[in-house]
C-alpha cells in the first residue's frame, strides 16, 4: 500500500456493514472503518487493501451517531473478540437480524413464514469457553494474555474480559503473572478455557517440560483461583490434570427443563453461552415438535446437546457425529441419564453420497446443528430421510441460506419460521434458528 494511504483520512460514514463496520466512500473506493457508525464523520487510518476496497481503523469519532454507546472494555476497538461493543444490543440484534433476512432473500431466494422472536440471554460474562494466545513480549517486560487484535497479528495487551464467564473474566492479569514466573514462559502459546456449571478448567499448551517450580507455580495458582489446571504437550490426547491431585468429577452442564447432565472434557465443543444454549434447546424442540412414537434423527450431534433433551420427549433418537471421541461422549452421556432411547453413530457428514443405512427413512423428525460450512451433503440426502419437520440451528447465515434454498425450492420443504440466537452478545456472529415442514 501507499505510503500516502498510511495517513489519517476523515469521511463521513454512509452505511454499515454486518459485523459494525462504517462503509465510507473516498475517491470512488470503499473504505470500511470498523466501529464507525451510519451517518458519523470520523477519523481513520487505511490499514489493509483489497481489490474493491480498503479496510480501516477507526482512530476519532468526529460527530457521533445518536445511536453510539460507550464501550465496556478499556481495550475495545483494538482487540479482535468483539465487534459490536459501540452499538446498544437493541440494535446488535437489529443487525443481526437484518444480515439474517438478507442472506435467506439474497442467497437462498426464500422468506420464512413468519419471524421469531431473538433468543436472547446475558450480555456480559457469557463465554464459557474460549481459546487464550499467550505471548512473552520483551518490550512490553511482560507476559500477554488474551485475544488477537483486531487490525494486527498481535495479542491485545489486556488485564480483563468483560465477556469471559467468571471466574476468567479476572484472571487475564493473573495468568500473564503466573506465566511470567515460569521457566518456560515464552513456551507457552495458548491456554484453552472451559467453565462448566461443576467447576473451571484451564488447559495450558506447553511446548517443553515445565520444570519442577514450575509445577509447584502451576499448583499454586489453581489452589488461589479455584481452578483445574490441565497441561497439554501435544495433540488432543495428550491433555493431563496436573491439580487437583486426585481425579475430580467430571465437568458438566446441566439442562434442567429435561432433567439432563451432560459431562464434557476441557476440549470438547460445547455451546459457548450456557444461558442461551438452556434457551436454545427448548425452543428448538418447542419447534421440532417430536412426539412420544416419532424417530428423531440428530445430525451434527456433539455430546449430545440435542440429543438427549430429545430422548426425554420421543420414542427413538439416532444422532451422527463425525469425530469418534465426541460420539463416546454421547454414549456415555446417555448411559449416565438414564437414556436407553438414544443411539450415536460416527459419521462424516460431509462425505454422505445417501446409500447410508442410517439415512433411510422414514424419520419423523430432523434437527440439524452443523458447523459454518453448512449441511449442504445432507439436504441433497434430504429424500432418503424424509422427515416430516426440520429444525436447523445455524452459526453462518449464508449456509443456512443455501440449505434453505435447496430444501424450499428443490425437496418442496416449506420454510415456516427463523430468527435470530444471540449467542455472542457484542460480536458480529450471527447464529439462527429455522423451522421447516413438508
Amino acid at each position: 500500500m501507499a505510503r500516502s494511504k498510511r495517513q489519517p483520512e476523515t469521511a463521513s460514514i454512509g452505511s454499515v456493514t454486518h459485523d459494525g463496520r462504517g462503509i465510507a466512500d473516498t475517491k470512488g473506493k470503499k473504505v470500511f472503518v470498523a466501529g464507525a457508525l451510519s451517518g458519523e464523520e470520523v477519523r481513520f487510518v487505511r490499514r489493509k487493501s483489497r481489490r474493491n476496497f480498503d479496510e480501516a481503523e477507526l482512530l476519532e469519532v468526529i460527530t457521533a451517531s445518536p445511536g453510539r454507546v460507550a464501550a465496556k472494555c478499556a481495550v475495545y476497538g483494538r482487540c479482535g473478540g468483539c465487534a459490536l461493543q459501540h452499538v446498544g444490543v437493541e440494535q446488535q440484534r437489529a443487525i443481526k437480524f437484518d444480515t439474517l433476512r438478507d442472506n435467506l432473500e439474497r442467497i437462498g431466494r426464500v422468506e420464512p413464514g413468519c419471524w421469531l422472536e431473538p433468543v436472547t440471554g446475558p450480555e456480559w460474562n457469557y463465554r464459557r469457553r474460549a481459546r487464550l494466545a499467550v505471548k512473552d513480549v520483551s518490550a512490553k517486560g511482560r507476559v500477554l494474555v488474551g485475544f488477537r487484535e483486531r487490525h494486527a497479528p498481535f495479542i491485545t495487551d489486556m488485564h480483563r474480559c468483560e465477556v469471559l464467564a467468571a471466574p476468567v473474566d479476572g484472571l487475564i492479569e493473573p495468568l500473564s503473572n503466573l506465566v511470567g514466573r515460569l521457566s518456560i514462559r515464552a513456551r507457552i502459546p495458548q491456554i484453552e478455557v472451559a467453565v462448566a456449571d461443576n467447576a473451571t478448567a484451564l488447559v495450558f499448551r506447553v511446548l517443553d517440560p515445565p520444570a519442577g517450580d514450575d509445577l509447584d507455580e502451576f499448583r499454586g495458582f489453581g489452589n488461589e483461583h479455584g481452578v483445574r489446571i490441565y497441561l497439554q504437550p501435544g495433540g488432543l490426547d495428550s491433555v493431563s490434570l496436573l491439580h487437583p491431585d486426585e481425579e475430580p468429577e467430571p465437568l458438566y452442564y446441566e439442562l434442567p427443563e429435561f432433567g439432563v447432565r451432560i459431562e464434557f472434557e476441557p476440549l470438547d465443543f460445547v455451546q459457548v453461552n450456557g444461558e442461551i444454549n438452556r434457551t436454545m434447546v427448548s425452543k428448538a424442540l418447542d419447534l421440532l415438535e417430536p412426539g412420544q412414537q416419532d424417530r428423531v434423527l440428530d445430525l451434527y450431534c456433539g455430546i449430545g446437546n440435542f440429543s438427549l433433551p430429545l430422548a426425554r420427549r420421543c420414542g427413538e433418537v439416532l444422532g451422527i457425529e463425525g469425530e469418534a471421541t465426541l460420539v463416546r461422549r454421547a454414549t456415555a452421556n446417555a448411559a449416565g441419564n438414564g437414556l436407553d432411547n438414544a443411539g450415536f453413530r460416527q459419521a462424516d457428514l460431509a462425505a454422505i453420497d445417501g446409500t447410508e443405512k442410517w439415512l433411510r427413512g422414514p424419520w419423523d423428525r430432523l434437527l440439524l446443528d452443523p458447523a459454518r460450512s453448512g449441511a449442504a451433503e445432507v439436504v441433497r440426502c434430504i429424500r432418503q430421510m424424509d422427515p416430516a419437520r426440520i429444525v436447523y440451528v445455524s452459526c453462518h447465515p449464508g449456509t443456512l441460506a443455501r440449505d434453505a434454498g435447496v430444501l424450499v425450492n428443490e425437496a418442496g420443504y416449506s420454510l415456516d419460521a427463523a430468527g435470530i440466537i444471540d449467542m455472542f452478545p457484542h460480536t458480529a456472529h450471527v447464529e439462527s434458528i429455522a423451522v421447516f415442514r413438508q
